[in-house]
């Protein structure tokens, strides 16, 4: 449908979140099993209650994709919806309800800067035989086609050192995009030294390295990260620790390194709420994840006296994933039971099939 006959989101950018959220109840009550409506654990809680499935981004399209729905709402950040038009059967529409919910580390790598540091390797070595490009899967549906294309393969926070394993096994390097820490947290996990994962940086010539660096890198790390979780240090566990000797600290892999090795656990989302979820009752946690899922980690888990804290002083959660709102996920709603798709996240073909060989080559292989 054209943009023109679409509701227009002016209309909706002044309602009250109450209103908001009793159009969103009616709106999906009109749609039933039409739409589903995904959110990730670091949204919001005024649009996270709304959703009929959660979770982590991979985990979210998947259950998707095996839903009979014909919208999947994705409340999370753009990378996140291609995904799911990626897996989804084509008949199903991925809509992500604002735009503008991005994500800062994945815009920190893209195809032209890949691109050129792959013709770059050129002056050094065979790319093509030498070294499996593998992107995390918070990157663009391009990136990921690229992996496809050139024999590598995605990864997420919670395979990325098995699916390493797989990359070693057919080349001896890897090209490990956007994100560093979990690159280097993943290498450092298999044994790998630290001289042997130097950082690519894609803003310098050769990315800032000499000729013997890359020879002797086992992984190149690109010059990526997480705006929320290099918010987190070494001395906040530190003080941490000072004041509960028998606390128990647990850490996403897209903290930085030091916080990694000073963390007792160290995994994925789902890895941080498993674990808790599993401790004995009375337990202190510091976690080093976004703010949005650490509260409601420490509010689910109150009742067994489970004592969950946010690991930095400051305020930090994932601005961009924010931008969707009460009122962006009315509209797209309002306007889905007047048969009108506003909004949808759509792959090129030709690149969502080079995207779908990367994606299935790290199922097969995790």
């Amino acid at each position: 449908m054209g943009a023109q006959e679409a509701i227009a989101f002016e209309r909706y950018d002044t309602l009250q979140d109450e209103d908001c959220a009793r159009r969103i109840v009616e709106a999906k009550a009109a749609l039933g099993g039409r739409a589903v409506i995904l959110a990730h654990h670091y949204q919001r809680a005024d649009v996270y209650r709304h959703a009929n499935l959660t979770g982590d981004s991979l985990k979210l399209s998947r259950m998707a994709s095996a839903t009979d729905a014909d919208y999947l709402v994705f409340c999370g950040v753009h990378f996140m919806a291609e995904v799911a038009d990626i897996l989804s059967r084509p008949e199903q529409i991925s809509i992500l309800p604002d735009l503008a919910a991005g994500c800062s580390m994945a815009d920190m790598a893209s195809l032209f800067k890949v691109e050129r540091a792959w013709h770059e390797l050129r002056e050094i070595l065979d790319p093509d035989t030498a070294v499996t490009p593998v992107t995390y899967i918070n990157s663009a549906a391009d990136l990921k086609a690229f992996c496809g294309e050139h024999g590598g393969i995605v990864c997420t926070s919670s395979n990325a050192t098995k699916i390493l394993e797989w990359s070693f096994a057919r080349r001896e390097k890897v090209l490990f995009f956007p994100d560093q820490h979990l690159g280097r947290w993943s290498g450092h996990q298999l044994g790998i030294s630290p001289d042997e994962m130097p950082v690519w940086d894609f803003d310098e010539p050769m990315g800032g390295l000499t000729p013997e660096q890359i020879e002797k890198a086992r992984i190149l790390l690109w010059k990526g990260h997480c705006s929320v979780h290099q918010m987190f240090q070494p001395q906040h566990i530190a003080r941490f620790r000072s004041q509960y000797p028998d606390g128990i600290v647990i850490s996403h892999p897209e903290c930085n390194f030091d916080v990694c090795r000073n963390s007792d656990y160290v995994g994925s989302t789902e890895y941080i709420i498993n674990t808790i979820r599993e401790a004995k009752p009375g337990t202190r946690w510091l976690v080093g994840t976004e703010l949005n899922l650490v509260g409601r980690i420490a509010e689910e888990f109150a009742p067994e006296d489970k004592i969950v804290q946010f690991m930095a002083p400051t305020i930090c959660m994932c601005s961009t994933m924010a931008r969707i709102d009460p009122q962006h996920l009315a509209w797209t709603l309002e306007n889905l039971v007047a048969g009108r798709v506003v909004n949808p996240i759509r792959v090129p073909p030709a690149e969502a099939e080079l995207a779908k060989r990367a994606l299935q080559r790290m199922l097969a292989a995790s």
